[in-house]
């Protein structure tokens, strides 16, 4: 009697293809784009306080810490918690999948072999086209958290400060900062990626993939992390900066989003615009070497491990 045509050992180890391929890449990168922001947000509270008040905010990350715990209680470090875990999630969803979907795109369009010669080019286009997407996703959020840590006691949490500035400021507030968000993440995003897989290629180079252990995966992922996290703080500080400073308070009557951002740059100087930069560091090293180990992890639990591979 001849077999069916298709077993159901066969049904089950079929690989997810197309839409829900890219779906499992951007669950695995909401997740790891979530999870560590969220768990940095005592870290970020600082961050953002140093750079949009140096003058009292002057003694390092650690001294910061301790000033903010005195004077607004251990609770004020959770400040922005809500926007930053959902604004992430949304972001990291359209940042990993959509880089997957772009680099698939882009060696669709010039093949295989030419992709592997001008890998960091496509590296680099992929992430800079997700990372457009993602921003326009994340930028309502990201003005929300920021005016909840630069303004104690603005609002209760995410929808009440959302609510408020959409209803006094309107829809044009969430976006004040767009600019600069580009200017931010795509460099950071391009940054990151890049680094990160060139980083895990000479690693990877120098072992036999299929007999490395999960955790020998999983370190190398935390490892080319922390440096591609380290590489992106520096490049993107800049704009960091200047995005805490356009999101604290609102414009003049009249006055353009350009305008406001020549007016910052001039006001911050370079050495303003790395003020935070130790605590940054600190906290992007550590949420892209944390964002690359669970991204990895869960596209293997969800079985997303087809995705197309073009270093050689």
């Amino acid at each position: 009697m001849a077999a069916p045509p298709t077993s159901v050992k066969e049904v089950i180890q079929k690989k997810p293809e197309g839409l829900d391929l890219y779906a499992r890449f951007a669950l695995a990168g909401a997740l790891g784009c979530s999870v560590t922001h969220g768990a940095f947000t005592p870290v970020d509270v600082i961050k953002t306080r140093i750079q949009l008040d140096p003058a009292t905010y002057n003694r390092g990350m650690i001294g910061t810490f301790r000033q903010v715990i005195k004077n607004e209680g251990i609770g004020a470090l959770a400040t922005g918690f809500g926007p930053t875990f959902t604004g992430y999630f949304v972001q990291g969803a359209f940042k990993f999948g959509g880089y997957e979907f772009f680099k698939k795109r882009s060696i669709d369009l010039i093949g295989l072999e030419k992709a592997r010669q001008n890998r960091t080019a496509v590296y680099s286009v992929s992430a800079a086209s997700a990372e457009f997407f993602a921003s326009v996703a994340l930028c309502p959020l990201e003005a929300t958290r920021i005016r909840l840590v630069s303004t104690p006691g603005y609002a209760k949490g995410l929808v009440d400060g959302f609510t408020k500035i959409l209803t006094t400021e309107g829809v044009g507030a969430f976006y004040a900062g767009f600019g600069p968000i580009l200017f931010k993440q795509v460099p950071y995003t391009v940054t990151k990626f890049v680094v990160y897989e060139k980083v895990a290629e000479n690693i990877l180079a120098q072992f036999d993939k299929s007999k490395l252990s999960g955790g020998a995966l999983t370190s190398i992922n935390l490892g080319s992390g922390l440096i591609a996290g380290f590489a992106a703080a520096i490049v993107s500080q800049p704009a960091d900066t200047m995005l805490s400073k356009i999101n604290k308070t609102k414009g003049l009557p009249g006055e353009s989003t350009v305008s406001r951002l020549a007016k910052i740059a001039r006001e911050l100087g370079v050495r303003g615009s790395f003020a935070g930069l130790p605590a940054r560091l600190f906290m992007v090293g550590g949420l892209t070497a944390g964002q690359f180990a669970i991204y990895g992890d869960i596209k293997k639990m969800l079985g997303a491990t087809n995705g197309v591979e073009i270093a050689k």
